[in-house]
């Protein structure tokens, strides 16, 4: 007889888990707080498009669902920076076949649930609210929207119910549970550009960035021909949310800071009123698993801030490495369990704090001369010792790369990056053909 699974929360991760675990022949439950997604209309301004990579694809192939998902997503070949004076640059992600995938979360996740609806052994039930896990039983308790409470038992309990988790709260209350919850210090809202006439308004296959310091607006494109926007900026101080509180305050913002964005926002201070300034939190805690019975994983285990675009695809990566631990262990959830957050937390820590690092990169220097000329290095090192020097943001991006080794070798290729970067003749070197002979002879061979 099969094992009685229930994954509390249907988002992307739990349907994505629910599929693989259906795959394999689980009975699979999954319970939803909020009502069917594809059944009712999803109020705009409360989410930010996903922007899937490698790691990402890796896990929509593995549940059969990638081809369909890639119908539905925009190929992103970089950065389209906006300057002050309206002016554009293109800074490519890696080389010319590599991109990550513009898609939008609602239309991802319908994707994720009808496929995973599709197998007779998982079954959805919406409008279902956690509000209880008993988690040496285990049995989970849903609140109805008619407040009947129902308890469920379960072989085994998954967690994938996002960063304000139930499932993670429960667990909060054993003995040496470590939790911490951190707000950064800048809130976003979702703004859009709508298509004109059927067509894109800006260049289709780029992430528009316009980095303004101690805030920034994104775009990210959309089938249709529009652009989900999301604006950055802090809660409180001199240029915050705080202080846009009237509409000539917003105007007067997006004249000074984004006035090229303001052109294509007729409806900006409608939108801007209509749509929430949303929190951007980081979680991080430790163990993920009790007992080999109940488990968290994808935000629930480790939230970060949107700012690499691996929020996503950090989430399905656990997928893909319990899916691994399965075939290696059968199903021995307690070694699988145990094994999962030993070998993932480190990674789950490391892309955390490049999430957060990479907003200061995007917000505050994409547009400084230094940080073109040494992203212009990396490039042509990348092109002469292609398998010895891969870029940080590819090896996260494009590659399986472990997120904590990314980071250690991201280190430790800083450290060439600045020798050459303060060498006044290295972008000559560069034209010339002449840089892989002048890496070689000073022994700067990347390791």
């Amino acid at each position: 007889m099969s094992q009685q699974v229930t994954i509390v929360g249907a988002g992307l991760v739990g349907a994505l888990f629910a599929a693989l675990l259906g795959k394999r022949g689980y009975q699979v439950h999954v319970y939803e707080r909020r009502s069917d997604l594809r059944k009712t209309t999803i109020s705009a301004g409360k989410s930010i498009n996903m922007a899937c990579s490698a790691r990402g694809w890796k896990a929509l192939d593995l549940v059969g669902v990638g081809d369909q998902v890639r119908k539905a997503a925009i190929a992103m070949k970089g950065r389209m920076i906006h300057g002050t004076d309206e002016s554009l640059t293109f800074q490519p992600y890696g080389k010319a076949d590599e991109a990550i995938y513009s898609i939008s979360r609602t239309g991802l996740n319908q994707i994720l649930i009808d496929h995973a609806d599709q197998y007779e052994n998982i079954h959805f039930h919406f409008d279902h609210k956690c509000v209880d896990i008993d988690l040496d039983t285990p049995s989970a308790s849903f609140e109805l929207p008619n407040k009947k409470v129902t308890h469920i038992k379960s072989d085994l309990i998954f967690g994938t119910d996002g960063a304000f988790s139930a499932v993670r709260s429960a667990m909060q209350k054993l003995k040496h549970f470590s939790f911490s919850q951190e707000y950064i210090s800048h809130d976003y809202k979702e703004l859009s550009i709508e298509a004109k006439a059927g067509t894109f308004q800006m260049e289709k296959h780029a992430l528009h960035i316009w980095p303004r310091g101690s805030h920034m607006l994104i775009a990210l494109p959309n089938p249709d021909g529009s652009f989900t926007c999301t604006l950055f900026l802090p809660y409180k101080g001199d240029h915050s949310f705080e202080k846009l509180n009237k509409e000539q305050k917003i105007q007067s913002f997006f004249k000074n800071k984004f006035p090229d964005a303001l052109k294509l926002i007729p409806n900006l201070t409608t939108l801007f009123c209509k749509n929430p300034t949303s929190p951007l939190v980081i979680i991080k805690c430790f163990p993920w698993s009790h007992k080999g019975k109940v488990a968290i994983l994808g935000d629930a285990s480790h939230a970060i801030v949107p700012f690499y675009g691996q929020g996503m695809n950090a989430g399905f990566e656990d997928v893909t490495i319990l899916d691994e631990l399965l075939d290696k262990h059968g199903g021995d959830w307690p070694t699988i369990l145990s094994a999962f957050e030993t070998k993932r937390k480190t990674d789950a820590d490391a892309i955390s704090d490049l999430a957060l690092k990479n907003f200061i990169e995007m917000r505050d220097l994409v547009g400084q001369a230094w940080f073109l000329k040494r992203k212009q290095i990396e490039h042509a090192l990348y092109e002469a010792f292609p398998d010895q020097f891969i870029p940080q943001y590819s090896m996260v991006s494009f590659t399986h790369t472990p997120y904590s080794d990314a980071v250690r070798r991201g280190i430790q290729q800083d450290l060439i990056l600045d020798r050459l970067a303060n060498d006044e003749d290295i972008l000559d070197i560069i034209a010339s053909g002449k840089l892989k002979t002048y890496i070689e002879t000073n022994n700067m061979i990347p390791k």
